[in-house]
């Protein structure tokens, strides 16, 4: 059977249970139709690119599917008549991922990054310059050399 990967939107104002719930839903849809799901991830609650039924978020789903294409097109069909499904798009892909996808790794790797790094850059002062003491008002610094008085410049 062929092999698909699925991502459907779904309201922003529905809570996470009930977007698990929409994922069973599905899965029994799929697996009425001689089909069956794999991995299925909930990303949760991200903010979209644009505006989406007047929407500025939307809850993101992710399933793996293994079925014959009647089935895909039956769960597209609800998808599509389901009120809290926003957006849906189903891909054919020739194999399944393993592990956790790129949006879970994505996440992984900048708690990582941020670990390792130490402190954020502007947590603290400059190393290359010494407190605002120590260099002294800008009037006492005197005119840059490279230029003139403002009329000369004009």
């Amino acid at each position: 059977m062929p092999l698909y990967e699925h991502v459907f939107l779904a309201r922003p104002d529905i809570s996470g249970q009930q977007v698990d719930q929409l994922i069973d839903h599905f899965k029994q849809v799929i697996a009425d139709n001689g089909g069956s799901v794999g991995r299925t991830e909930n990303w949760g609650l991200k903010t979209l690119a644009y505006r989406v039924n007047k929407s500025r978020k939307a809850h993101y789903a992710l399933m793996d599917i293994d079925a014959p294409s009647a089935a895909v097109s039956e769960m597209e069909r609800q998808m599509r008549l389901h009120d809290d499904v926003m957006r849906y798009l189903t891909i054919r892909v020739d194999a399944h991922e393993e592990g956790p996808s790129v949006m879970r790794q994505k996440r992984d790797r900048d708690d990582r990054r941020r670990r390792d790094r130490g402190p954020r850059d502007g947590d603290g002062p400059r190393e290359d310059r010494g407190p605002r003491e120590d260099r002294g008002p800008r009037e006492d610094r005197g005119p840059r050399e490279d230029r003139g008085p403002r009329e000369e410049r004009r």
